[in-house]
């Protein structure tokens, strides 16, 4: 991927290449995907979307207890993370901080007291243009979690 941050302002005409190309969707074990606190069963796993339905707002989740949603993601094969884009929902309901942890199969809300692999402020994006870099990360065991304080702007 590019060495810049991604935007809809940044002047590349690649960005929609690069998302398809790039794209883990087709990685991730989604019959494996657990997402703790949705207030749906199952809805963790509907945002997670191919490029080209990355915009479909009809697939979304909300959190049920509080404001914290803890995805933990497992791949099918071994994947190499060099970015990640996270899209919000409407009317300010976006996250504005996110935390990655690698390689820790079935993290728990207790498990993220620990450090975080990285830690991210969000910006509000609706088009999924905008890519955060993530410091090179060779998933071996197969295993993203990521914590999503839904402390929305």
């Amino acid at each position: 991927m590019a060495g810049h941050l991604h935007s809809s302002s940044c002047g590349c005409d690649h960005v929609e290449t690069l998302g398809v190309e790039y794209s883990l969707y087709s990685k991730i074990n989604m019959e494996s995907l657990e997402c703790l606190n949705e207030s749906a069963d199952g809805s963790g796993k509907l945002v997670f979307k191919p490029w080209d339905e990355r915009l479909d707002r009809t697939k979304f989740v909300q959190s049920d207890v509080d404001e914290e949603l803890l995805f933990n993601i497992p791949f099918t094969g071994n994947v190499k993370l060099k970015g990640i884009i996270v899209i919000g929902g409407e009317r300010g309901s976006h996250p504005s901080k996110m935390r990655l942890f690698k390689n820790r199969e079935q993290m728990t809300f207790d498990d993220v007291q620990s450090k975080a692999d990285q830690e991210f402020e969000l910006v509000e994006d609706q088009s999924g243009m905008l890519e955060y870099p993530v410091k090179y990360v060779y998933l071996n065991r197969l295993f993203l979690s990521s914590l999503i304080p839904m402390n929305s702007y």
